[in-house]
C-alpha cells in the first residue's frame, strides 16, 4: 500500500541482520509535517514505512530536511533505503553498508538530481523487529531516544561551530566563516558541514554519515525524528516531557509541531514518532 500525506510517504512491504528471529515488539508510529514560515515551499520529506521479508519485521523511518529547494530531499524520500537494503552486506555489516549507499546515492544526486545549489539533511533509522535499531545521520536533522523519563540523543549535529567539524571541514580545504549575528556557515554558506548535495561545496562537505545501532529494551517509551524547525525551539528532554504522557503515537507526534508552532518556530517542521508497547 502507497500512501502520501503532505511529504509523508507511506508503504507496507523486510529483512534483518540476525540468522534467527528476535521477539517483535509492538510497535506504532505518527507523523505530521507544518510548512514553516520562510520565504519558499515545503521542503521537508519523511519516511514511514513497513516492509516484511523473509520473516523479519523493518520500521523505516526517515526526516529529510531539504534547502535550496526540494528536488534533493524528494529524492533522498524516494531512493535512500532502497539503495541501503540493496547493499548485499547490509544484514552482516549494516554499519558499512549503509555508509556505501549514502555515499553512492549522493553520487546519483550530483550527478542527475541537482546542479550547484540544493541539498538536504537526512536521519534515517531501521527497527529490526522492534528490537534493533540502525540509525544514521547527516546534517541537523535529529533523531532521540526517550527511555525511562530520560531522551538521549542519538545521532551527531553536524554545526560548523564544534572542533571536530570545523576540522573535518579545513582538512577537505574549505573554511568556516561566521559573520556578526549570524550562525557559522561552511565557505560563509552552508550552515551545516554535512549534507546531501550542495554540487557547490561538494569538496568541502561531505554526506559521510554517523551511525549507531542501539537495542531497544523494555524501558524504551519512543523515539522522535524531527527536524531542526523542531529542535531550533525545543531541547531533547522538553521534546520528551511534552509527549511523555500520550499513548498515541499521531497524537504526540501532533503535539509536538503545536508546541514547536507556540514557540514560534518559524521553519518547516516535521516529526515522527516511534511508540513501543
Amino acid at each position: 500500500m502507497n500512501e502520501k500525506a503532505g511529504h509523508g510517504l507511506c508503504r507496507e512491504d523486510a529483512e534483518d541482520d540476525d540468522d534467527k528471529e528476535l521477539p517483535s515488539r509492538k510497535v506504532s508510529h505518527g507523523f505530521h509535517l507544518v510548512r514553516g514560515k520562510m520565504d519558499h515551499g515545503m521542503e521537508d520529506y519523511i519516511v514511514t514505512e513497513n516492509r516484511k521479508v523473509n520473516g523479519y519485521d523493518l520500521g523505516l523511518y526517515a526526516i529529510f530536511d531539504g534547502h535550496s529547494g526540494r528536488e534533493v530531499a524528494e529524492y533522498l524520500q524516494s531512493h535512500l533505503f532502497d539503495n541501503i537494503l540493496n547493499e548485499p552486506d547490509f544484514w552482516t555489516n549494516p554499519k558499512q553498508a549503509v555508509r556505501r549507499a549514502y555515499k553512492a546515492t549522493n553520487d546519483e544526486i550530483l550527478e542527475k538530481v541537482v546542479g550547484s545549489r540544493g541539498g538536504s539533511t537526512a536521519v534515517t533509522t531501521i527497527l529490526i523487529n522492534g528490537e534493533k535499531l540502525i540509525v544514521a545521520n547527516v546534517g541537523d536533522s535529529r533523531a532521540v531516544l526517550c527511555r525511562d523519563g530520560v531522551a538521549k540523543q542519538i545521532t551527531v549535529d553536524h554545526n560548523p561551530a564544534t572542533e571536530k567539524e570545523k576540522d573535518l571541514v579545513e582538512s577537505r580545504g574549505g573554511f568556516v566563516l561566521k559573520r556578526p549575528g549570524t550562525v557559522p556557515r561552511v565557505d560563509g554558506q552552508l550552515a551545516m558541514t554535512r549534507a546531501f548535495g550542495d554540487g557547490k561545496l561538494k569538496d568541502h562537505v561531505t554526506s559521510e554519515p554517523d551511525i549507531k545501532v542501539k537495542k531497544i529494551d523494555d524501558e524504551t517509551d519512543f523515539i522522535i525524528l524531527a527536524s531542526d524547525g523542531l529542535w531550533k525551539v525545543m531541547s531533547n528532554q522538553e521534546a520528551y516531557d511534552c509527549i511523555g504522557e500520550l499513548d498515541d503515537a499521531q497524537e504526540a507526534a501532533e503535539e509536538l509541531i503545536e508546541e514547536a508552532l507556540s514557540r514560534e518556530s518559524y521553519d518547516d517542521v516535521s516529526c515522527i514518532v516511534v511508540v513501543f508497547h
